[in-house]
């Protein structure tokens, strides 16, 4: 009911002669169960007494409202002091976040569909985003083909420009071991070495490389949990959504605004969906699973 109050702004719509409109709680309702479940148009429709291309329209009306309204409100950094305080307490100092990126299956695109194969072999889109202490997004950047290499996508990002221009972080520096350090974000491999940016020692190391990287590895699990709840969550996500490519982006924005409320919130997550999802990221396999657990139920 709190995110029909935020969007009834966008959604509220008049009667006519003819019909009277859908409700706010109707349409929210609707995309709510689109987004949430695997299932098709024609099945959504029949849960909820409206035809496919209702339920169609009523995600992306809604998908549209999250990301003019909610998406500043949500999917912000909020309290730098905060979240490097949280990063602090798992084991890295002066870290302001956690940077990946993950792909979210599609549809063979009409056009130019060879620059949405991945390096897994699937049609996808690539979701960046910089994650706090508590999984929850606070910078997000969709809509790349799945072919663009990582490094690509960062450095076209208004994220990066941020960094580098100095304005998304305090000025706040920590000295160790007489090595000025800023506030710095963790990345995997993938990334570029700068000096606000922060990844894994590779080759032979030592026990104190050893320990960075532990360390390190423990902060940038949050962000990985936190792909893993959105997927889990949204299970549109994983299981291709059928959607053109100009609204793919925006359905999939909405989905992280929607994510944070509900880290927000403290809503808890079924375990069971989670790792179907995080064991099922190649588009095809979630009914296996499905099914494996099935039978691991009856035996």
């Amino acid at each position: 009911m709190e995110l029909c109050d935020f969007l009834s702004p966008a959604l509220r719509r008049m009667n006519t002669k003819i019909r009277a409109a859908l409700t706010v709680e109707k349409q929210v309702a609707i995309a709510l169960w689109k987004l949430a479940t695997p299932d098709s148009y024609r099945s959504v429709g029949n849960q909820f007494g409206v035809g496919k291309s209702t339920v169609g329209a009523a995600v992306m009306q809604v998908a549209h409202a999250i990301k003019d309204l909610l998406i500043s409100r949500v999917v912000t950094l909020g309290n730098v002091q905060v979240i490097v305080d949280g990063f602090a307490a798992m084991g890295f100092p002066n870290c302001g976040g956690a940077i990946d990126r993950t792909h979210i299956p599609i549809l063979a695109p009409e056009h130019q569909a060879g620059e949405y194969i991945n390096r897994k072999g699937y049609f996808s889109i690539v979701l960046q985003a910089l994650v706090d202490h508590n999984g929850c997004f606070t910078n997000i950047d969709v809509g790349w083909p799945g072919k663009v290499h990582d490094a690509r996508i960062f450095r076209n990002s208004g994220l990066f420009q941020k960094l580098q221009e100095g304005t998304l972080f305090p000025d706040q520096k920590k000295t160790f071991e007489d090595v000025e350090m800023p506030i710095v974000i963790l990345g995997d491999p993938a990334y570029p070495v700068i000096p606000w940016l922060t990844k894994l020692y590779t080759g032979s190391l030592d026990s104190s490389q050893e320990l960075f990287n532990y360390r390190l590895s423990k902060c940038r699990m949050v962000v990985e949990c936190a792909f893993g709840h959105l997927k889990a969550r949204w299970c549109s996500l994983p299981t291709r959504l059928d959607l053109s490519e100009t609204n793919i982006p925006t359905v999939i924005t909405a989905c992280c605004a929607l994510h944070n409320i509900c880290e927000s919130k403290g809503e808890t997550l079924r375990q069971i969906a989670w790792l179907l999802v995080t064991h099922s990221q190649i588009p095809g396999r979630l009914e296996e699973h499905r099914r494996a657990r099935c039978a691991s139920e009856k035996l």
